[in-house]
């Protein structure tokens, strides 16, 4: 595989970057401000990257959008919409404009959805949604579902693609809530004095957030080679290195949030410090289809 990125995908990843950059919050206080929501919601809307598999996009391409958006904490549906999109491709007559999925009974990122697709081994499952739910995640709404009725079957290959892109999606969720993260860190050691001189210059703080770097590169890389998977590989070895990827994302994210409110110090345990908001995201983005160290048949468990 060539892991370098197309004239395409680069374009891609600048325009998701920029809208991230522009309309994601900037502050915890902007996550409650309506007039931004509404203009985010816009703007996708425009893009129409929530469509992105029926416009015969990659995995790649799906999944350099979901990592910007976790670097900017963006806070508009994404991950739902886009599973759901690519489940209702597959099947006549389901209409998935207004639609998200739903695992184990709850609708994940669902402001805005009316109805939850899922995946029951080879049938799609489709279900109204029933109302908001409690949720730690400040960037992404969860909802109750109504009963669930079958709306179609797909192919045993599909269905094992469509896990594959899910735990690939969520995967680039994570590098990009690490990178996001990351860069908080980065920019407020850069300007917090103690004693004279900047925190950065501290080696104690320049390791921790050089392990951080090296734990985001690396799950960069093994991010890349699963979205490559996706759709190059047979559907069992595309599962696998989604799994993988994952698990390593996963891990990586929690270290890398964590070090962030370390950086921080004593603001980085307050409500104000938006590295509390990375770190929910990452926890939520790492309980959807979850991944064990047993899960993965190569000797690593």
């Amino acid at each position: 595989m060539d892991v370098r990125l197309t004239t395409e995908q680069q374009q891609l990843r600048d325009a998701a970057a920029k809208l991230a950059d522009d309309l994601g919050p900037g502050s915890v206080a902007e996550l409650d401000d309506d007039g931004r929501i509404t203009r985010l919601d816009k703007q996708i809307a425009v893009t129409g990257w929530r469509s992105l598999r029926s416009d015969e996009a990659s995995g790649v391409e799906v999944a350099i959008v979901a990592e910007e958006f976790g670097r900017g904490l963006v806070d508009a549906p994404f991950l739902g919409p886009v599973l759901a999109d690519d489940l209702a491709r597959r099947l006549d007559g389901v209409d998935a404009a207004t639609a998200t999925v739903a695992i184990d009974g709850r609708a994940v990122d669902a402001r805005g959805s009316t109805r939850a697709l899922a995946l029951d081994g080879a049938t799609v499952l489709g279900a109204d949604l029933a109302g908001t739910v409690a949720n730690a995640d400040l960037t992404r709404a969860r909802a109750e579902v109504g009963a669930a009725e079958s709306v179609g079957s797909i192919t045993d290959e599909e269905a094992q693609r469509w896990y594959a892109l899910a735990l690939v999606v969520t995967a680039a969720d994570l590098v990009g809530v690490s990178r996001g993260a990351l860069n908080l860190a980065v920019e407020y050691a850069k300007i917090r004095e103690q004693y004279g001189n900047t925190i950065g210059s501290y080696q104690a703080v320049a390791h921790l957030l050089a392990e951080s770097l090296t734990l985001t590169e690396g799950a960069v890389s093994v991010l890349r080679h699963a979205a490559w998977a996706v759709d190059e590989l047979p559907a069992a070895e595309a599962v696998r290195a989604a799994k993988v990827a994952k698990l390593y994302c996963a891990r990586s994210a929690r270290t890398v949030c964590e070090t962030s409110i370390q950086v921080h110090g004593g603001i980085g345990n307050t409500w104000e410090c938006l590295a509390h908001v990375y770190l929910r995201r990452a926890l939520t983005s790492t309980e959807l289809w979850p991944v064990k160290w047993e899960d993965i048949d190569l000797g690593l468990s």
